[in-house]
């Protein structure tokens, strides 16, 4: 019997459902234990499963601990069972540039019988909530992953995200996942011992999510620049979570989660940022590269895009009080520097958009620069800053007046 089948094409739209968990604590492995304690729930009638892993420079500079995290483990014996070992990994950017180091995670994972129901729980800076939150979205498609952030920068920006990666071909976060992690606890505790280059690297992250999303958080930010600076906790503990909030509410709230669309909104200044932590070796912080490019980013839009200098004038002063860069010699490197914009498309796909803006809170996506206005942009920045072109990244800024004339360039004078 002869006979033809009709093409049937079906399409249906669903979503999946997420709870994102944002704690804020004083001393999660002291008088706030319990919250930590309730996220770790147990699996029916067996006690929750709990591996930790460790970021080395914690480690080294809270040396006990590894002690209290085993410590707490004991105090809740009879809802927490520990899988093995405290596990202390490489930190800083070398965690990431090691394909070597995400199989040891794997081995590890495998050796204790890690599995769904698991927990795995990271104390540590960006780059190794990001590689070990790599591990654990790909083994067994997904361990319950618990991040304990001990920078400014992870607590404010990327350690409250729902991306995880690690870097390849020289490329930043080329191998990597999305995954909401099961909870992030924000304590203040473990930012006590972070050096002070680390402590003022978060807030430019701050800055950056201000200028896209809240006019008045971006006007306390200034007012308090000089003060975060000085770690005084009652201006930066506030900064940190209205970073945090704002960073949750466009995963949460934004429509867009996992990056599916063309733009990465808050990704302002970050096309150069990548790319200028691949060509310095990563020896810029990510917080310093985002520093100098949201200055790039921000130079450009008055030039291309009608930011009013005055506007641009105090997002560059504002970075500057908070004692971040505006520049670094590779800059000079400017084909390579270009480079950068390519990436940035690839890691998307589709066209290149890139976030500039038109004012505070006036983002605008933009799927072309014009390189001659964007050379000017370093050019001008290079002229308002010299000494962070010639300067080690990371050393004590040079004094600066509060007002200097640069002839021609009106609103951008103040360096």
């Amino acid at each position: 019997m002869d006979y033809e089948i009709e093409p049937v094409r079906t399409e249906v739209s669903f979503s999946p459902s997420f709870i994102h968990r944002l704690h804020f604590t004083d001393d999660v492995l002291g008088a706030d234990q319990g919250v930590l304690a309730d996220v770790l729930e147990p699996s029916g009638d067996r006690p929750a499963r709990v591996q930790f892993w460790l970021d080395d420079h914690v480690a080294n500079a809270q040396p006990e601990l590894r002690h209290r995290l085993r410590d707490f483990a004991a105090a809740h014996a009879d809802r927490i069972t520990l899988a093995g070992n405290v596990q202390v990994v490489e930190g800083g950017e070398a965690v990431k540039n090691d394909i070597h180091i995400l199989e040891r995670m794997l081995k590890v994972f495998n050796a204790a019988g890690l599995d769904r129901r698991s927990y795995v729980v990271v104390v540590g800076g960006g780059a190794v909530l990001d590689a070990v939150g790599f591990a654990a979205a790909i083994a067994h498609r997904g361990l319950r992953l618990v991040r304990l952030p001990t920078t400014t920068l992870a607590q404010g920006d990327s350690g409250v995200g729902v991306k995880n990666a690690v870097n390849l071909f020289g490329k930043k976060n080329w191998l990597g996942s999305f995954a909401v992690p099961w909870a992030v606890i924000n304590d203040t505790a473990l930012l006590a011992t972070l050096p002070d280059r680390d402590f003022v690297c978060g807030f430019s992250e701050a800055v950056k999510v201000s200028l896209l999303k809240d006019p008045g958080m971006f006007a306390e930010l200034c007012a308090t620049a000089a003060r975060i600076r000085q770690r005084d906790l009652t201006a930066a503990l506030p900064a940190i979570r209205a970073s945090a909030e704002w960073h949750r509410r466009h995963i949460t709230r934004g429509g867009d989660p996992f990056e599916s669309r063309e733009a990465r909104p808050l990704d302002f200044g970050h096309w150069s940022a990548h790319r200028l932590e691949a060509m310095t070796d990563f020896q810029v912080r990510h917080g310093e590269a985002v520093a100098i490019g949201v200055a790039l980013d921000t130079v450009y839009s008055s030039l291309a895009l009608g930011l009013p200098s005055e506007v641009a004038d105090r997002v560059l002063r504002c970075l500057a009080d908070l004692g971040l860069p505006l520049g670094h010699p590779a800059l000079r490197e400017g084909e390579a520097l270009f480079e950068g914009l390519e990436e940035f498309r690839q890691h998307l796909g589709g066209r290149l958009t890139l976030t500039m803006l038109r004012g505070v809170g006036d983002p605008v996506d933009v799927h072309e620069v014009d390189e001659a206005l964007m050379r000017q942009a370093l050019r001008r920045l290079e002229r308002l800053d010299p000494a962070a072109w010639t300067r080690q990244v990371g050393s004590t800024p040079e004094p600066r007046p509060e007002t200097e004339s640069t002839a021609g360039e009106p609103g951008l004078s103040w360096l």
